[in-house]
């Protein structure tokens, strides 16, 4: 009897790339019943593909061992290995199309908005200068620059924070605790 006929698939009962063993196993349910022959015959098959595997498996660990040595005589160690493969994954990474499509769009997306923040900063700026040259602002600014006369002894001119001239006496404002009005005497 040919094993197609048994319902094993493939010619050599092995089941084909791609295939599910144990989708394989399941259509030669428990409920098939085979002759003590046939059952004979996929022991001894069972037997054998087990052998096999058994070798492959010994030989697949010496090859591994092989490697091993060669890598160690060549000097090539585990971080090199990974350095290497990290190098030639980024390069892969970089040469893609979609690495080179996802850049240009966020280059346009950096320029669109270095556009956009250079707009509103303009925008802000001119409307600053707007609030600068309403009547408010403007008696504002006059208020501070009384303040500031009537605050100078000496009744300068001078814009505030300029320290070129310096007023005679004057202590810094971080160390004067308290707020001297012109009625007050000299602290201690």
């Amino acid at each position: 009897m040919e094993d197609s006929e048994k319902g094993i698939p493939g010619a050599d009962g092995v089941a084909e790339v791609g295939e599910d063993a144990a989708n394989s196993a399941d259509q030669t349910g428990p409920n098939e019943v085979f002759t003590a022959e046939e059952q004979e015959e996929l022991r001894t098959e069972l037997a054998k593909v087990e052998e096999e595997i058994q070798t492959l498996s010994q030989v697949l660990a010496s090859k591994e061992k092989q490697v091993a040595e060669i890598k160690r005589k060549l000097g090539i160690t585990p971080l090199n290995e990974l350095r290497q493969n990290l190098s030639k994954g980024w390069q892969e990474v970089t040469t893609s199309t979609a690495y080179r499509k996802t850049s240009e769009t966020l280059s346009q997306a950096g320029q669109k908005a270095t556009a956009a923040f250079s707009s509103v900063g303009t925008a802000i700026t001119r409307k600053l200068e707007d609030v600068r040259n309403t009547p408010t602002f403007k008696s504002f600014e006059e208020k501070v620059d009384t303040l500031k006369t009537k605050m100078s002894p000496e009744g300068s001119s001078s814009e505030l924070g300029d320290v070129s001239h310096p007023v005679p006496n004057a202590e810094p404002m971080l160390e004067q605790p308290e707020v001297m009005t012109a009625h007050d005497p000299e602290p201690h």
